[in-house]
């Protein structure tokens, strides 16, 4: 029994020395010419990415197909500003939920004895909000 806490103080030693050997390994790695060779690689790696997707945007911009996208983003926001945007979804939302619940009103046996269920979505005027 004498010898359990000898024996403790061994076990905590070498988990003692498994963590300075841990430490002194990972530092070792970090700090080998191997690592730092490799981290120069993808830094110049991605420097040549970043550098061609420039390029390649700016070119993109002066096209005839990037104009053309341009002046289509100006549109979009010219009409979400002008509510043109959210008047269409409202109108299309009404729509298909109008066929929505034509549809719903058929499965569960009630078509065309409500309202409003047999009026299909294209036939309907109605802009209600």
């Amino acid at each position: 029994m004498n010898n359990e806490p000898n024996e403790q103080g061994k076990l905590r030693n070498e988990f003692r020395d498994l963590g300075e050997n841990l430490a002194q390994t990972l530092r070792s790695a970090w700090e080998s010419p191997e690592r730092k060779q490799l981290q120069n690689e993808v830094e110049e790696g991605l420097t040549s990415i970043t550098e061609s997707l420039k390029r390649e945007i700016e070119s993109f911009k002066e096209s005839q197909t990037g104009q053309r996208l341009k002046s289509d983003i100006e549109d979009l926001r010219h009409r979400v500003d002008s509510g043109e945007v959210e008047t269409k979804v409202r109108e299309e939302l009404l729509k298909a939920l109008q066929f929505i619940n034509t549809e719903l009103r058929k499965i569960s046996g009630q078509g065309g004895e409500a309202g409003s269920a047999g009026v299909k979505p294209e036939d309907s005027g109605t802009t209600e909000t």
